[in-house]
């Protein structure tokens, strides 16, 4: 894959106090005065990429990133086992993304984002139609209870033996009920080899799912290091087994909202863990989104989707 342009590094980082105890680590780079695009990470809690960005045109996009709450460089951080979860929802996320285009003086901004950054993408942007001007989302998902019951359960059926670790991980009578909620209780364990050992089961799930897919890596998921390990599965687990508190469908059934938003989604064939049908009813219920389909790409994605992903950033660029 040839990349577009150099490597572009922050002009400007900052922390963002959000009045109840948390600081959202954001930073800025390409043109101050070039075409603002928000770019929001997966998970939720992957954090924003630390490292420059070959994407997007440095003399026309003002480009922000950020860490969303209790992960990457925000604070307080998931590791801890003291920060305050009950802070951390999907409501609070999109009043931070409000919060910061405010504290940056940024009238309208593109919103570009992947797997469970789509998801708030979406949830912002029907919320706040009004301060997008475009969206540029792939690894599309909606966070249904239905979509994560397939990636936790129904994917199982492709590797029962992960699968079969994976529920192991839990306390034995909570093995036949609800996993995501008894690895949320995990993850508030005090004892940190209790929650180490919790993120590591969920993490060789994750990483089974992505093996056979076009490009999947091994340790994809598990190799971030301890602390971080603990966030990113801790803020899922958070999340995911409470349906990120948004209504089964209601990013699909509210689409009407996103009227008059030009938009392209971006989704494998092969993507194990999120399946294309989220994306093919979300271009059906979003007349003003472009859907491509990418036949050799799964979840981790792959040069076709990449060049996808950047062909409607250059599409976006101008005014």
């Amino acid at each position: 894959m040839v990349d577009l342009y150099p490597p572009t590094s922050p002009y400007d980082t900052g922390f963002l106090d959000t009045g109840d105890g948390n600081r959202i680590y954001y930073e800025q780079l390409g043109n101050p005065e070039g075409k603002p695009a928000l770019s929001v990470h997966g998970g939720p809690g992957s954090g924003a990429p630390q490292r420059p960005t070959k994407a997007w045109d440095p003399e026309c996009y003002r480009v922000i990133r950020y860490d969303q709450r209790n992960c990457g460089r925000s604070t307080p951080h998931a590791g801890d086992p003291s920060a305050d979860m009950s802070l951390n929802t999907t409501q609070h996320l999109i009043d931070d993304m409000e919060r910061l285009r405010e504290h940056l003086g940024i009238e309208r901004w593109l919103l570009n984002g992947a797997s469970w950054g789509s998801t708030l993408v979406l949830a912002y942007a029907q919320q706040h139609p009004g301060r997008v001007s475009e969206v540029v989302i792939q690894a599309v998902t909606t966070t249904r209870r239905s979509e994560t019951d397939w990636l936790y359960r129904g994917a199982g059926r492709f590797h029962p033996e992960a699968w079969d670790r994976f529920r192991g991980g839990v306390p034995e009578d909570e093995r036949d009920g609800d996993l995501l909620a008894a690895y949320a209780r995990l993850m508030e364990n005090p004892h940190r080899a209790i929650r180490e050992k919790a993120a590591a089961d969920w993490l060789a799930w994750e990483d089974a799912v992505i093996s056979n897919e076009p490009n999947g890596v091994p340790g994809m998921y598990s190799s971030r290091e301890v602390d971080a390990r603990i966030a990113f599965v801790r803020i899922c687990a958070h999340f995911f087994s409470n349906g990120a508190w948004l209504e089964e469908d209601q990013l699909l059934r509210n689409a009407h909202r996103l009227a008059g938003i030009p938009a392209v989604l971006v989704h494998g064939r092969h993507d194990m863990g999120s399946p294309v049908q989220t994306a093919w009813e979300l271009a059906k219920a979003w007349p003003d989104a472009r859907l491509y389909i990418i036949e050799d790409s799964g979840h981790a994605g792959s040069d076709a989707m990449h060049q996808a992903v950047r062909a409607a950033i250059e599409e976006f660029k101008k005014w």
